[in-house]
């Protein structure tokens, strides 16, 4: 089995069929790679340029939405006696452009005589679970079955990730109403705003606060080209680093009281998940372990899960090794010892899936709550201090002219 090419970044220049030209940042194996990719979305290369290898793009990986399409078709079609390098050409329609592409060389691969998983690890981008249940798959012959089991993790998957968006628009909403506003206020109206309010105040000092907050103000404005010039900088950068920058994040939010617990049911739901899709295609309990520990981000129960994979590779039982894992609610692991008994983790699995699907939903009602007021008291954090710098000054005018 050939290991597949490791892709980089390459920052592009493209026609469309049209004439006109667009740019963007794409991951491939080389620029050959890259323009018979950019080919089959009817673009033509023009140039490119290769990133340094800490830059990523972000859409290596198939999306949950093109993977859960993807084996939609494959277990309908599948099932119903269609052959695969068919499947996969109907697949390719019904997915977006960058995955067509993808699966349209997975195609040709198969026609070549290659096996589904092998296919799949040769284009690259998809998950490794998917990658291994394929494989097990194409040893049991059931094909259909693995692709109707990961299509419905990968909906599970995006309804997890739904709630999270969910519980990010908000604040995000806020924190971008909230940078615009202030970036109109100190580059534009703060700096004409202070010199009238000087010239009404001539005979009286401003107050200290109001002198600070005015001089910030002009120092912006008297700057302002380069400091936009900067700002769009610094935005460009967070964007060719936003992989870092999230992972940054992501290790602050699982340390924060508020969040880590929203986030560990994510991961422990969509390990169930994985999980399920896995043990019910064939792989092996420890294999799958393997596989999905890879989804969990939190310390403590990674560790724990790792380690109990290692002592059942070793001739541990189970249902002994399980009681270790303290980081699992002690309920999920009841639940899983008694399955391992009746020989029925593989229900165990989808069932707490959806049983803790349902505590994301839970948390994440409860986090919504508590954000909404804090946006709100960080918005007026940001402006609060602009708006009464402006106000005091003309308090304190009208006061004395009165």
């Amino acid at each position: 089995m050939s290991a597949a090419p490791t892709n980089r970044a390459f920052f592009f220049q493209a026609m469309k069929p049209t004439g006109s030209k667009t740019l963007g940042v794409r991951s491939a194996a080389d620029e050959s790679a890259l323009a018979e990719e950019l080919r089959r979305e009817q673009l033509l290369l023009l140039s490119a340029y290769r990133l340094p290898a800490f830059v990523t793009t972000g859409g290596e990986r198939l999306g949950l939405r093109d993977e859960a399409a993807l084996n939609d078709q494959l277990h309908i079609l599948l099932s119903r006696g269609v052959p695969l390098t068919e499947a996969l050409e109907v697949a390719s329609s019904v997915v977006s452009a960058r995955a067509a592409a993808k699966i349209g060389r997975m195609r040709e691969s198969v026609a070549a005589g290659a096996g589904f998983a092998d296919a799949c690890e040769r284009v690259g981008g998809f998950d490794p679970v998917a990658v291994a249940v394929y494989r097990s798959a194409e040893r049991t012959g059931d094909l259909a079955g693995a692709a109707e089991r990961l299509a419905r993790a990968a909906r599970r998957r995006l309804a997890i990730s739904g709630k999270a968006i969910t519980v990010l628009i908000y604040p995000a909403v806020i924190a971008t109403v909230g940078f615009l506003l202030f970036m109109v206020l100190v580059f534009f109206l703060l700096p004409t705003l202070a010199a009238q309010i000087r010239a009404l105040s001539r005979e009286n000092s401003l107050p200290w606060f109001s002198e600070m907050v005015f001089s910030f103000g002009e120092f912006c404005g008297a700057h302002r080209t380069a400091l936009m010039i900067a700002m769009g900088v610094a935005v460009v950068a967070a964007f060719v680093l936003r992989a870092p920058i999230i992972a940054g994040v992501r290790s602050l939010l699982i340390r924060t009281p508020a969040a880590k617990d929203l986030i560990l049911y994510s991961e422990i739901s969509r390990f169930f998940s994985v999980m399920a899709a896995m043990t019910k295609s064939g792989v092996t309990l420890a294999e799958a372990l393997a596989t999905s520990v890879g989804v969990i981000s939190q310390p403590r129960l990674r560790s724990q899960l790792d380690t109990l994979r290692q002592n059942l590779v070793d001739g541990g039982l189970l249902r002994v090794l399980l009681d270790r894992v303290d980081a699992l609610p002690l309920a999920t692991r009841r639940l899983l010892m008694a399955a391992d008994r009746a020989g029925d983790l593989d229900s165990a699995f989808d069932s707490l899936a959806s049983t803790t699907a349902d505590e994301v939903d839970k948390r994440a009602a409860r986090l919504l709550g508590l954000i909404e007021p804090a946006a709100l008291i960080a918005l007026f954090l940001v402006l609060g201090p602009v708006i009464v710098a402006i106000a005091v000054p003309l308090i304190t005018r009208a006061t004395s002219a009165g």
